[in-house]
């Protein structure tokens, strides 16, 4: 490529550990480089995406379903696992209707907002929070409960308030498999080799970090003020695993059902194009 390529991830100490070194110059690859990264909650890149804004970029797989057309996911970065899904919350001793009460959700387009839909067809008040501002709701009374996402299923029971369901649960009894919640997409207009070098670059990028966990620690916790170092930790063991390094033949199937699950309740539109970069 004769430019450097735009990249986008979230400031969640998953995207930031796993990027670490590449944004830090420390991964090299001969036929790319990388502008600066631009750091933006999952939504806001969710929507960039369907403007075609960034050449690479995290994304919640559900948004991944909507913007075919002119992204391809690449099989390093992703956040897919078992027992790290999203959570409908509520206040202390309460059972609210879900398919008449007020959810929070945390964007539109995220995961969390999918499996909802998926769990509870019938709904219809949502109301978009940014994902921090959504316990703070619930505890307020501002909505009758929520669906949290990152670190909020550390910190929840603090706050008093339980577990309505667990939405990764649910997906898991309901398929056998493990939840995909964000990806990493890059432009499927780009030649293959530039794309098996984008994932290369980004699996390096975490075996670096594998190999030194503490290497990007200052800013991991720069662009996580307000999470303790014990939250911290749990969060990047929760959502970094060996799928993040490959999404591999299960990670693989459980894209192909959420994707098929969500063309068949009409969340996104039908389509022939594949997901998958091919070499």
């Amino acid at each position: 490529m004769n430019r450097a390529l735009t990249i986008g991830y979230s400031p969640c100490p998953n995207d930031t550990f796993i990027f670490y070194a590449l944004a830090h110059g420390l991964i090299s690859r001969d036929r790319i480089s990388f502008a600066p990264p631009v750091h933006a909650d999952v939504e806001t890149l969710n929507l960039w995406a369907m403007e075609g804004k960034l050449d690479v970029s995290k994304l919640s797989f559900h948004a991944l379903g909507h913007v075919l057309d002119r992204y391809v996911l690449l099989s390093a970065g992703a956040a897919l696992g078992r027992g790290c899904g999203p959570l409908l919350v509520a206040g202390p001793g309460r059972r609210p209707d879900i398919a008449t009460c007020t959810i929070a959700i945390p964007g539109a387009y995220t995961t969390a907002a999918m499996l909802l839909r998926l769990y509870a067809p019938g709904i219809s008040r949502l109301r978009v929070l940014p994902f921090d501002r959504i316990m703070g709701a619930v505890v307020k009374g501002e909505v009758d409960c929520g669906v949290i996402i990152h670190e909020s299923r550390f910190t929840y029971q603090e706050q008093g308030l339980c577990c309505l369901q667990d939405l990764g649960r649910w997906w898991e009894e309901e398929t056998g498999l493990p939840i995909p919640l964000g990806c990493i997409a890059a432009r499927k207009e780009f030649p293959v080799s530039v794309l098996a070098d984008i994932e290369g670059a980004i699996r390096e990028s975490l075996l670096w970090a594998r190999s030194n966990p503490e290497g990007g620690m200052a800013y991991i916790r720069t662009n996580a003020q307000e999470m303790n170092s014990a939250v911290l930790r749990d969060h990047i063991s929760l959502y970094v695993n060996d799928f993040s390094l490959e999404i591999g033949e299960e990670g693989r199937a459980a894209v192909t059902e959420l994707l098929r699950r969500g063309r068949a309740a009409g969340i996104f539109p039908a389509t022939e194009a594949e997901p998958w970069l091919r070499t």
